[in-house]
């Protein structure tokens, strides 16, 4: 299973999985080149079951909103799948706002609401400096709980 490409992931899903018709693959950003690893693997694990991005980034790319019941291939830094997520919840909400149960479901270091703010406001800073925008407590948060479907995982 390791080393598969996004497309060999879909495939061996499609096996067990024939109503599911599109993804999209992404890694997840940071602010270390290790990260996105550290994240999928999160992910991997079952710990992280939440993401969060920046509104406004949605805007400026004129990008949908993730769907509800949409898949995502999670991608490691050598653009090699890790898994494939299925989206449960989405929504927006001011960062300020973000709630302590978001946080710990983001699955992070500490997991809690202090440690989400403090990286999360990093990050957005960085992130909205390249479309010309600032960062905000209020500005508004794209909040996504998802949940691995493959691979499976033995009980």
């Amino acid at each position: 299973m390791n080393n598969m490409t996004e497309i060999e992931m879909w495939n061996e899903y499609n096996k067990i999985n024939m109503n599911a018709k599109n993804y999209e693959a992404w890694s997840f950003g940071g602010n270390t080149p290790e990260m996105p690893n550290f994240l999928a693997d999160l992910v991997l694990k079952g710990i992280k079951t939440a993401t969060a991005s920046a509104y406004p980034c949605y805007l400026y790319e004129n990008s949908p909103l993730p769907p509800l019941g949409g898949y995502n291939i999670i991608l490691n830094t050598k653009g090699e799948a890790v898994c494939i997520t299925e989206t449960l919840k989405v929504y927006t909400i001011p960062f300020n706002q973000v709630s302590e149960e978001h946080a710990y479901k983001e699955g992070e270091f500490e997991r809690t609401l202090e440690s989400w703010r403090k990286i999360h406001s990093e990050i957005f800073t960085k992130e909205l400096k390249c479309i010309g925008k600032e960062f905000t407590g209020n500005m508004m948060v794209v909040c996504e709980e998802f949940k691995v479907v493959y691979p499976i995982k033995e009980s």
